[in-house]
């Protein structure tokens, strides 16, 4: 018996060996770490305080948010489209899909056009608006422009301009800044599954998100129901032309049926509700900010600055290490 178990022996003073040695490893991390206990708490109490001090100066941002479906094809399009079948190439030309069956992809493509930010930049005034520090609201003028201590503000005046680029007035935004300032603001996404488009609009001003919002979403409405009459319009003209030019019955009773198509989406679009998108949730005054999470940015600020204390902490230890090392083989050489 004793002769079996005497092989185990070495096994088990290495393991009692290892043992001691990941304890003695831990404790010296643990005397490290107590060390810099003093260090770390600076660390923490500077980048939380710091963080503190920053999430209070940033300015809160409301979200108002619009949940879009586009119609789906009505019964009517469908009748359009046996009639393209029967046609052929008249219709073609004609061009008889209904614009109220605009795709998902149309209406987002839309709603991130600069022709839809420009529209709604002039029809709803809103250059003041985004740009608040550079207007007057008691002379309900733009702010006059003070002298720049930034030397590039001379030097660019200096650079020859082009002379057909539109002149710009100092310190005036003009609508290509709104546009810009608008695309900072404003969110488009696509739930391709759901068939719905979601629009969200990031303001300091809670009420005036809401507002962003409802004039975008009108003005998408107007912009998409004139288009699809001044293409019925066209096409009705067209086909009017094809039917004084034909003597054929059969033709001729196949082109009322289109222009009677043309005539029904003029009226739907004069109607413009609902026509080629149905609002599912409207913008309302958002009550809470969406922006800055205060109290997760200085969560995490401590959670970080206290890994980041006992990194520092750890390395200075092992620069001393690797320095006292250094210093007794020298002393011994």
């Amino acid at each position: 018996m004793s002769d079996k178990e005497t092989p185990n022996k070495p096994n088990e003073i290495c393991e009692k060996q290892d043992f001691q040695d990941d304890e003695i490893d831990l404790v010296e991390l643990a005397k490290t770490v107590w060390q810099g206990r003093k260090l770390i708490a600076w660390i923490v109490a500077g980048c939380t305080l710091a963080t503190i001090i920053i999430s209070l100066l940033m300015t809160n941002i409301y979200t108002a948010t619009a949940v879009l479906k586009p119609v789906s094809p009505q019964s009517s399009t469908s009748r359009m489209t046996s009639l393209a079948s029967q046609f052929g190439g008249l219709a073609n030309l004609a061009g008889i899909a209904m614009p109220s069956s605009a795709s998902s992809t149309e209406i987002v493509s839309l709603l991130e056009s600069n022709v839809l930010k420009k529209e709604v930049i002039e029809q709803y005034n809103l250059l003041p608006v985004l740009f608040p520090d550079n207007w007057d609201e008691e002379k309900k003028t733009w702010k006059k422009p003070g002298i720049s201590l930034n030397p590039l503000t001379y030097i660019a005046k200096l650079r020859p301009s082009d002379p057909k680029a539109p002149k710009k007035e100092p310190g005036v935004p003009d609508i290509m800044d709104g546009i810009r300032a608008l695309d900072e603001i404003i969110n488009v996404n696509y739930d391709m599954k759901e068939d719905i488009i979601t629009l969200t609009v990031n303001f300091p001003d809670a009420a005036m998100a809401a507002k962003i919002a409802n004039s975008y979403i009108t003005a998408l409405n107007d912009h998409m129901s004139l288009e699809a009459k001044r293409i019925a319009i066209t096409n009705r003209e067209y086909l009017e032309k094809q039917l004084q030019e034909t003597n054929d019955n059969l033709v001729q009773q196949k082109i009322y049926n289109l222009i009677a198509e043309k005539i029904e989406t003029m009226m739907m679009a004069e109607v413009k509700e609902g026509f080629a998108f149905k609002v599912l949730d409207p913008p309302m005054t958002p009550d809470k900010k969406s922006k800055p999470k205060r109290s997760q940015m200085v969560i995490l600020a401590f959670i970080v600055s206290l890994f980041l204390g006992v990194f520092i902490v750890f390395a200075k230890e092992y620069v001393k290490k690797i320095k006292g090392n250094f210093a007794g083989g020298s002393n011994n050489a």
